[in-house]
């Protein structure tokens, strides 16, 4: 090999790995699944610290858990990539429960609201949830299972073994082989019929763009180590702060406008009105939002039309937000970079956090 051919062999393998790292840093750890083909070497943990048990009781569920694969989703309501999952899980549900397969919701609260059961039923009913969900509300369990994510699921063969791993979204293929596989193991164990070769859940997926604006948090206790307010009064902690016009809005950067108090976990509008403005590069925004508002969509200082709607835009291009939980206000068919600005009506309005696919 020649020098020249040498140095452009380099090279290329320098900018494959430059763009992989970036992809990394952009992206973040959307997926990641590990498998345990040998069982008896990790065995579950017990559900602990549980504050509330939904479509279930605790003598129920310790019944039905006995000689079950049992899927364990480790999810939060208002989380989007938990959101995305869900029809996934409840049909995998629907299709294997009767064949041997117990699938537990671990709702794992990221945010205070999240703990209300009300919230977390109102959201069950929505999604079409009709598995057991456990509320882990001092993330108990969340830390028997030695987890940092959210979703991520495991999944145990019925002596209680984990054997598969899977962190994020995707996968979901290779998710339902592995639970006619150990559906399949159990009914040689008990000696019974082996499941049939059903077709794999055909569900489309949400593509994500490679480079999109990261998750945005309006929380001063959360946006540790990921600062990504833009206005130069910064965050002052459990204040209340009159935020100004900026002069320029930087890429994947929030810009809150009037007068904010700074929580831990959010910001909450203290007076009648005020402004947040972002300049992102995604496909989707969503915004998780807590206390009524009614809330003016504007992209690049144009109403928002029907065109980059969000499922959650009802009429023109405003939206009412009452329960907590997250919005979805931008979807496009491709990756758009636009300034956008919410134009909102309603003291108390509290933002968590902004979220982009």
């Amino acid at each position: 090999m020649n020098a020249e051919l040498k140095t452009g062999v380099v090279f290329g393998g320098i900018i494959i790995t430059s763009v992989i790292f970036l992809a990394i840093i952009f992206i973040g750890l959307d997926e990641f699944t590990s498998l345990n083909p040998n069982s008896g070497t990790n065995m579950a943990p017990n559900l602990v610290g549980i504050a509330h048990y939904l479509n279930t009781s605790p003598e129920e569920l310790t019944k039905r858990i006995e000689d079950k694969v049992v899927l364990y989703d480790i999810w939060t309501y208002s989380c989007v990539n938990c959101i995305r999952t869900l029809p996934f899980i409840t049909s995998w549900d629907e299709k294997y429960s009767e064949q041997g397969l117990l699938i537990i919701g671990i709702h794992s609260p990221e945010f205070e609201f999240e703990k209300n059961p009300q919230n977390v039923k109102a959201a069950i009913e929505k999604y079409g949830i009709s598995y057991p969900v456990v509320m882990d509300n001092d993330m108990k369990t969340w830390k028997a299972f030695e987890n940092n994510y959210w979703p991520r699921k495991y999944i145990a063969d019925h002596e209680g073994n984990i054997r598969y791993d899977h962190i994020g979204e995707g996968s979901y293929q290779e998710t339902e082989k592995i639970i006619q596989q150990l559906l399949n193991e159990r009914s040689m164990a008990m000696g019974l019929e082996n499941i049939s070769e059903n077709k794999l859940v055909s569900i489309e997926e949400f593509e994500h763009t490679l480079f999109r604006t990261p998750e945005l948090y309006f929380g001063y206790k959360f946006a540790q180590n990921r600062n990504q307010l833009g206005s130069e009064e910064g965050f002052q902690p459990e204040k209340i702060v009159k935020y100004s016009e900026p002069s320029i809005v930087e890429l994947n950067k929030f810009y809150p406008i009037g007068n904010w108090k700074n929580n831990d976990d959010s910001m909450e509008l203290t007076e009648a009105t005020g402004v947040i403005k972002v300049l992102f590069d995604a496909k989707e925004v969503n915004i998780v939002t807590e206390n009524y508002a009614q809330l003016e969509i504007l992209l690049d200082g144009i109403p928002l039309t029907e065109k980059y709607a969000g499922s959650d835009i009802k009429s023109s291009n405003k939206i009412e937000v009452s329960t907590p939980g997250m919005y979805n206000i931008i979807s496009s068919e491709t990756s758009i970079t636009r300034t956008m600005e919410i134009k909102i009506e309603g003291k108390g309005f509290q933002a968590f956090t902004f979220t982009f696919g």
